[in-house]
C-alpha cells in the first residue's frame, strides 16, 4: 500500500474522529499526525483483512488515550466543553524570549529537512502544501516531518524544564 494515498484518502477522517475524542482541535491534529507516524512505521505489517480505516481509527484511539495518560487526565466519554490547553504550544514558546532562545539554539544543531520544514512552517507560515513542493516531496511529507521536528523540540524543552 502506498503511503501518501492513505494518508490522503483518511487523513481527514481520523482527525475528524480525533476531534470527536478531544475537545481541542490542536490536540487533535497533533494525535493525527503521530497516528500516521506510527502507521508509516508499521505499515508493513498490516495483512488488508481488516478495513484500513479501523485499523488507523485504532491507532489513533490508542495514540489519544496514551496522550490522556501522559497528560495525566482522563478520557471521558462526553467531551469537555472547551477545556485550556495547560502546556503552551511551541508557537507559543517560541513568542517567549527566553524560550526562543532555547529553540532556536536547539534549531541552529537540528538535521534537516526537520530544521527547514519547521522553520518554513512556524516563522515562514507556509502551508504544508507550499513547502512539500518546495521539496519536491507530497503535503503528507511536509505534515509528518513537521510533526517530527515539533516532538524533538517538545522533548528538548521537556528535559530542560526536569532539570
Amino acid at each position: 500500500m502506498d503511503f501518501d494515498s492513505i494518508y490522503q484518502s483518511y487523513f481527514k477522517d481520523v482527525y475528524l474522529y480525533l476531534r470527536s475524542l478531544s475537545a481541542n482541535s490542536e490536540t487533535a491534529e497533533e494525535i493525527a499526525q503521530e497516528t500516521f507516524e506510527k502507521t508509516l512505521r508499521s505499515i508493513d505489517r498490516f495483512d488488508g483483512a481488516k478495513d484500513i480505516r479501523a485499523w488507523l481509527f485504532t491507532i489513533a484511539r490508542n495514540a489519544y488515550y496514551n496522550e490522556c495518560k501522559r497528560q495525566k487526565r482522563f478520557a471521558v466519554a462526553e467531551p469537555p466543553t472547551q477545556v485550556a490547553d495547560p502546556q503552551p504550544t511551541i508557537v507559543e514558546r517560541v513568542m517567549d524570549g527566553e524560550s526562543a532562545f532555547l529553540i532556536h539554539q536547539f534549531l541552529h544543531d537540528m538535521k534537516e529537512p526537520y530544521k527547514e520544514v519547521f522553520t518554513l512552517r512556524v516563522f515562514g507560515e507556509l502551508p504544508f502544501e507550499k513547502i512539500a513542493q518546495l521539496f519536491g516531496k507530497s503535503p503528507g511529507w511536509a505534515r509528518v516531518v513537521f510533526y517530527r521536528a515539533k516532538t524533538q523540540i517538545q522533548d528538548y524543552m521537556e528535559e530542560l524544564n526536569d532539570e
